[in-house]
């Protein structure tokens, strides 16, 4: 639903050598450098790898469905051999465009960990130590991102929080806003010309023209009449005024809701 390739320019990113991933075939050979943890819902693994160990063992290989994908190793593919104490987490809301996001950070060597939204608690997130948190896309609504909510007020002020989709729209709910059907109707590949505050918006669009075209895949959006901007701050927008990037005016929770 989403992409993010300005990663590169926040905080919680840090350059070392390459991890590669791609949306249907994860491409490693160290298990310990990208973990999936699901114990709960083999069957709706949309990538996994083999071995992988999680709390409950190992996980076996997942049943034939829809959403699983193929496994392959690339002994030619460089990758990290470092890890980390405070991974990058991210929280998986059920949507494969969360791989794409991890592309963009495999490809920056960083160490992350990936969780459903219903795996662990936000307790468990905060004994992880993380020096960063993605939330990614997914179905529904932010009713529907399991602990993603609670992890934005309980987090956002000690560690950075980038959002991408449901992502922003769960940081803004969080903080009191609505997040209603998009008035332009459904945005599923579709382009559009979205314009940003260069004063802002924090770098995350840096070298960008302004505007610039990108294409959206969403069809919920932040209500701009109930935007909470006593917390948040709108950093990029369409031409009919919605909210595509907020970030929040302290603690500078940033998202963009484009694949650009």
């Amino acid at each position: 639903m989403a992409a993010a390739q300005s990663l590169s320019q926040l905080s919680l990113v840090q350059l070392k050598t390459s991890l590669f991933l791609t949306p249907k075939t994860l491409h490693k050979q160290n298990p310990c450098l990208f973990a999936h943890h699901n114990h709960q819902n083999q069957d709706q693994l949309s990538i996994t790898t083999l071995p992988l160990k999680t709390r409950s063992g190992l996980v076996p290989k997942p049943k034939a469905s829809l959403s699983s994908v193929p496994v392959q190793s690339n002994a030619s593919s460089p990758i990290s051999t470092k890890k980390s104490d405070s991974p990058i987490i991210v929280i998986d809301n059920y949507d494969s465009f969360t791989y794409n996001l991890c592309q963009y950070m495999g490809e920056l060597g960083c160490f992350f960990e990936v969780y459903r939204n219903d795996e662990i608690t936000v307790e468990e997130l905060k004994r992880m130590n993380p020096r960063g948190i993605l939330i990614s896309p997914g179905p529904g609504t932010p009713q529907d991102s399991g602990i993603s909510l609670q992890t934005v007020l309980e987090l956002g002020p000690v560690v950075p929080v980038f959002g991408v989709c449901m992502g922003l729209q769960c940081i803004g709910e969080a903080f009191g806003g609505k997040v209603v059907r998009s008035p332009s109707g459904v945005m599923h590949g579709k382009s559009s010309l979205v314009y940003y505050d260069e004063k802002e918006e924090d770098s995350l669009f840096a070298g960008l023209s302004n505007p610039f075209v990108a294409g959206r895949y969403h069809s919920l959006v932040i209500e701009k009449e109930s935007f909470p901007d006593d917390e948040l701050v709108i950093t990029a927008w369409t031409e009919d005024g919605l909210v595509m990037a907020a970030r929040h005016k302290k603690y500078k929770h940033l998202q963009r809701n484009l694949r650009g």
